[in-house]
C-alpha cells in the first residue's frame, strides 16, 4: 500500500487585524479581523480559493493523461453563506478553458476535475456545489 500524502499548515495571530498561515516556504496573510480587511482572504474566501486551486491542479494532472491541449484556465466561484448554523450553503462555479478540443473532451475534463479533486470531494458532501465548464479565453 502506498504512503498517504500528508499536509501541514501552521497559523498564528499577529494582532486583532490579522493572522498568518505558513506551509513549506510559503506564507499567506489571513483576514481574521472582525471588521474584515481587503488585503487578505477571509476563511470563506480561502475555502473558495482552495477549491479553485484543487480544480486547476486537477486539470494539470489530467491534461497529460488525456493528451488535452489548452492555453489557459480560469475559475470563478461564488459562495453563499448560511447564518444558522453557520456554513457554506452553496458554491457555484464557472470553469473556463481556452482550448480547441471538442465539446465531448471538454465534458470529460470537467467530469475528471469533479471526480478526482481532493478538496472538491471533501467539501462536496456537505455543500451544494454546482457549476459548468465553458470554452473561452481566460480573463487576465
Amino acid at each position: 500500500m502506498a504512503d498517504k500524502l500528508t499536509f501541514d499548515v501552521t497559523a498564528r495571530r499577529l494582532d486583532a487585524h490579522g493572522s498568518v498561515a505558513s506551509t513549506k516556504d510559503a506564507t499567506i496573510t489571513l483576514d481574521t479581523a472582525l471588521a474584515g480587511r481587503r488585503d487578505a482572504f477571509n476563511p470563506a474566501e480561502l475555502l473558495l480559493a482552495a477549491i479553485s486551486a484543487c480544480m486547476i491542479k486537477g486539470i494539470e494532472r489530467i491534461v497529460p493523461m488525456l493528451k488535452f491541449e489548452l492555453r489557459g484556465v480560469h475559475v470563478a466561484l461564488h459562495g453563499v453563506r448560511q447564518d444558522v448554523p453557520p456554513r457554506m450553503e452553496r458554491i457555484d462555479y464557472v470553469l473556463t478553458v481556452d482550448t480547441d478540443e471538442s465539446d465531448q473532451r471538454l465534458a470529460l475534463l470537467h467530469e475528471n476535475v469533479r471526480k478526482y479533486g481532493t478538496v472538491f470531494n471533501t467539501v462536496a458532501p456537505g455543500t451544494n456545489i454546482s457549476g459548468e465548464i465553458r470554452r473561452g479565453t481566460a480573463p487576465a
